[in-house]
């Protein structure tokens, strides 16, 4: 079973390990890092095993409960969920989709540096940034079901694609908890002998189709006014006139992409490079590569010209939070139809 939602988070999406590397300082300058963004090039991806072939026992309920967390992350909205996005959303084809973050290249390029956090990151320190800026809600502990569960499902999806590339026979080996939960750029992360003989962990963490490949650049500086054309054009039948989504029984079948119940300020995906990247690749959704670069900058420059919730970062003041941790292209602390963004984020989008 496969679900694929739609549009734009923050995304999302790579991952990383709780090394010996401390936390340097609490204020440094821009903390807002670029998610990744490679040339795309015609090549072979990663084909993980279908779901069905998920094993029967205990690391498999865990491989299955992550698929169902990611699918449906709103089964813990109020608990670590703060607004109406799912994993899904941000990371296509059940985390499963080249080219839009999958979960696949994801595991494998963690542990890692982060520069929104200064410090080596494990894969479930990776996922609880999640939560906590594209989710707008609370991280969940270390070690917690929940984020074994992501984890296991990560590395399930990952680990059985490069078994198949490599004609590896057998089931995917399993590991402990506090071994999920590292990620699998470490010098101590076991692989079949068939698989590391042939690809080193630079060549794991670099896995095509891993990231949003690079929208290329357009002839002019994007316009949030050209974008609400496009945007009227090709996205507003999903994501509605006023950027809410399509709510059916009270859940959100297509995501809002502003407002209250999106992802907030500190989100990857409120930066108008990621959003471009990931709109010009995979939106509208089942299409890819529909709009113009030029369409798709304009159009992640109007999504992101909109208000959203508070960078939770945010100490008071929308000058000081912009000159520590937005110095690149977003709209965050800028004056836009007369208000100031973020400004008014913490009174009308209150964090859950």
């Amino acid at each position: 079973m496969k679900f694929q939602l739609n549009i734009i988070l923050g995304a999302a999406v790579l991952f990383s390990l709780n090394m010996n590397a401390a936390v340097i300082a609490t204020e440094l300058p821009d903390r807002q890092q670029a998610l990744p963004s490679v040339p795309k090039a015609k090549q072979t991806y990663l084909q993980p095993a279908a779901l069905s072939d998920i094993p029967t026992g205990e690391f498999g309920d865990k491989v299955r409960l992550g698929y169902q967390l990611f699918v449906n992350t709103q089964q813990l909205r109020d608990k670590y969920v703060g607004n109406q996005l799912n994993c899904v959303n941000c990371h296509l084809n059940a985390g499963n989709k080249a080219n839009a973050s999958p979960l696949w290249g994801a595991y494998f390029a963690y542990p890692a540096y982060r520069k929104k956090n200064d410090k080596v990151n494990s894969f479930e320190e990776r996922l609880q940034g999640c939560f906590t800026y594209s989710m707008n809600g609370k991280a969940p502990e270390s070690g917690s079901k929940e984020l074994v569960a992501l984890s296991a499902y990560s590395y399930w999806l990952g680990m059985s694609g490069l078994m198949l590339q490599h004609n590896v026979a057998g089931p995917v080996p399993e590991l402990s908890d506090s071994e999920l939960v590292k990620g699998a750029k470490r010098d101590d992360f076991i692989l079949p002998e068939a698989i590391s003989s042939k690809m080193d962990q630079n060549a794991l963490a670099q896995l095509p189709g891993r990231g949003y490949p690079a929208v290329p650049k357009a002839e002019q500086a994007y316009s949030p006014e050209r974008g609400l054309v496009v945007y009227q054009a090709h996205c507003q039948s999903c994501h509605g006139q006023d950027g809410q989504g399509q709510i059916i029984a009270g859940v959100a079948a297509l995501p809002p992409v502003w407002g209250a119940q999106s992802f907030n300020w500190g989100a990857g995906m409120h930066r108008v490079n990621t959003a471009a990247d990931f709109i010009y690749e995979n939106m509208p959704l089942g299409k890819s590569v529909q709009l113009t670069p030029q369409q798709a900058w304009d159009v992640a420059a109007y999504i992101n010209s909109q208000d959203r919730p508070q960078d939770p970062r945010f100490k008071g003041n929308v000058v000081e939070t912009r000159s520590q941790y937005h110095q690149h292209d977003g709209f965050y602390g800028q004056s836009v139809a007369g208000t100031v963004l973020g400004s008014t984020s913490s009174a009308n989008f209150p964090k859950k």
